[in-house]
């Protein structure tokens, strides 16, 4: 894109808008590292339709939520053990053998580990991870809220100059790279402070998950002996998600950039650049295409064939046209490459068609909310409308235990083949489908409680 048009956009959206520093917090924070939810039906990528899991409607995931504040973090601090540990201490000898084995200097590991000891709320967040059920309406309230919306123009307007600058090198659009960075920490405000090599050797000293956290810890280190940071500035959440767009430590690794040339790629600095930058790599390296939407709302006409949704069905906009699928103004699907139809409420929410950038993104966080949240964002950034169709406000997200028994019963039914792991991913929806085709219902697939109902 060319600073014109980033200029354009921001003239024609206005400058008196509320300050950055009233932007909320995201109710959740997902870093950019793909990697298969916990029973994902179908590796690598999990696709979910699911309007259950997080505060922000995003399914449970292994980076757990960024709530990082101020009292937390003293709270934090006050739980660190100031004894020695002496299981934490022999665990952490036999993983600098590992890590010197990988190239970590020691000198690196002693300014590394230096004070550092068993982060007590660390583990206790690891352990007590809730389970939260909101719609996906009740998520986009939040995550595309006014206020959102307005701080993110703000946003937009005052690094306009760097952001066109990125827009070019990349080939991401500007305001795409800006919703990430306004679900991901707020535009900033809420980047986390919780340092991340103690919570790194905690997590991985606790087992639970000792090869992942040890492949992010060894990861962290790299970062600290390439110079990027120190290693008590090397902060986020507790989780290990770091910076203005909240990448772990092998996300960083693989694609954060030195954008603006001072030697560090620092994504953890007041000035966002480098972070931002580092974001449009990330998704230019999983295939974004330049001009295209992550998708559009539409209207579906009477008697669409529902077998026809899903991602999992692609076709050119010819054919949906063809279909008498039209945008919300009566106009028809432009020709942006193959795409697929999504309802992510079922057949009374609202319709969207949806392209390959819609999946491009969802490399950064495979959960459909996240994904609907960020390009609905980027779109009422640089000006555009609401969606036009109401939501079924009057449904309730189904809890993880219901999804479970959801699943079960559709085994029980014989349309189901796939096991239950509680994750609404395509092959259940596809399943709903066919049960709601048996009884004559709209086959839209929408795992809703009525349809539990009606399985009991």
């Amino acid at each position: 894109m060319r600073r014109s048009r980033l200029a354009l956009l921001a003239a024609a959206l206005g400058l008196a808008l509320p300050t950055l520093g009233a932007a909320l917090p995201p109710a959740t924070s997902l870093r950019p590292e793909m990697r298969p939810l916990p029973g994902a039906q179908t590796p690598p990528r999990v696709v979910t339709l699911s309007t259950q899991a997080t505060p922000l409607a995003v399914p449970r995931s292994i980076r757990p939520q960024l709530r990082a504040t101020p009292t937390l973090a003293r709270s934090m601090a006050a739980a660190v053990t100031p004894a020695a540990d002496t299981e934490f201490s022999a665990w952490l000898q036999g993983f600098q053998t590992r890590a010197r084995t990988a190239g970590i200097a020691q000198a690196t590991l002693d300014r590394a580990f230096a004070g550092v000891t068993v982060q007590s709320r660390v583990l206790e967040r690891d352990r007590n991870q809730a389970e939260f059920s909101r719609a996906l309406w009740e998520y986009l309230d939040s995550a595309v809220s006014d206020t959102r919306v307005a701080n993110g123009r703000t946003a937009f307007d005052r690094h306009r100059d760097a952001l066109a600058r990125i827009e070019r090198r990349y080939g991401v659009e500007a305001e795409v790279v800006v919703a990430i960075w306004g679900l991901e920490s707020a535009y900033g405000a809420m980047r986390g402070d919780t340092d991340i090599i103690a919570a790194m050797a905690t997590l991985a000293h606790d087992g639970r998950r000792r090869d992942f956290f040890e492949d992010q810890l060894i990861a962290a280190l790299r970062i600290l002996q390439a110079g990027d940071v120190a290693p008590r500035q090397m902060t986020g959440s507790w989780a290990g998600a770091m910076g203005h767009t909240q990448f772990m430590p092998t996300s960083y690794l693989d694609h954060a950039v030195d954008f603006d040339g001072d030697g560090r790629r620092d994504i953890w600095s007041d000035d966002p650049i480098d972070a931002l930058a580092s974001t449009a790599n990330y998704l230019r390296h999983f295939g974004w295409t330049t001009g295209q939407p992550w998708g559009m709302e539409v209207r579906l006409p009477e008697g669409f064939d529902y077998s026809l949704t899903g991602e999992g069905v692609k076709h050119p906009a010819a054919f949906w046209n063809a279909r008498g699928v039209r945008l919300p103004d009566g106009g028809r699907i432009p020709d942006h490459g193959r795409a697929s139809i999504l309802l992510p409420a079922g057949h009374r929410g609202v319709a969207l068609v949806i392209f390959d950038n819609f999946h491009v993104i969802e490399r950064y966080n495979p959960a459909d909310a996240y994904v609907i949240a960020v390009g609905h964002l980027s779109d009422r950034i640089t000006g555009g409308a609401p969606f036009r169709a109401s939501w079924p406000r009057e449904d309730r997200a189904l809890t993880r235990a219901e999804r479970e028994e959801l699943q079960t019963r559709l085994v029980s039914a014989g349309f189901h083949r796939f096991g239950v792991d509680g994750i609404i991913g395509p092959q259940t929806i596809d399943s709903v489908r066919r049960f709601q085709a048996s009884i004559g219902w709209v086959p839209d697939g929408y795992a809703s409680l009525r349809v539990l109902e009606r399985l009991r």
